[in-house]
């Protein structure tokens, strides 16, 4: 289960973001593309057992999937989902556009 890796880099990532005038960190916002391999169920799971003891103890995470999204590489064309991976004007091969990535978007906190 890679998603407590991930969440210890999450953690890892606001605690640095918020240095150490912080309270509390009260909301987490993370963006998860559907294809970046990260199961949200256990993801969730992780961070309510990983935030325990940490800045991030009080806090909400909130995920909001982005759907994949493939456009062609060479005239930006948009790839229909679930056909050929290629452009239908030009033919050149598409590329993943959005979809695979993991962001943290927002992080709210109380300051000290």
């Amino acid at each position: 289960m890679h998603e407590y890796s991930i969440i210890q880099s999450l953690v890892d990532s606001v605690s640095s973001a918020v240095g150490t005038r912080v309270a509390a960190v009260h909301r987490i916002d993370v963006a998860i593309g559907e294809l970046a391999g990260v199961d949200v169920t256990l993801l969730t799971t992780a961070f309510e057992i990983f935030r325990v003891g940490t800045l991030c103890e009080r806090a909400t995470l909130t995920i909001a999937r982005v759907p994949a999204r493939w456009e062609c590489e060479r005239c930006g064309q948009a790839v229909a989902r679930g056909g050929f991976l290629s452009c239908s004007d030009c033919g050149a091969p598409a590329r993943l556009a959005a979809g695979d990535e993991i962001i943290l978007q927002r992080i709210e906190l109380e300051v000290a």
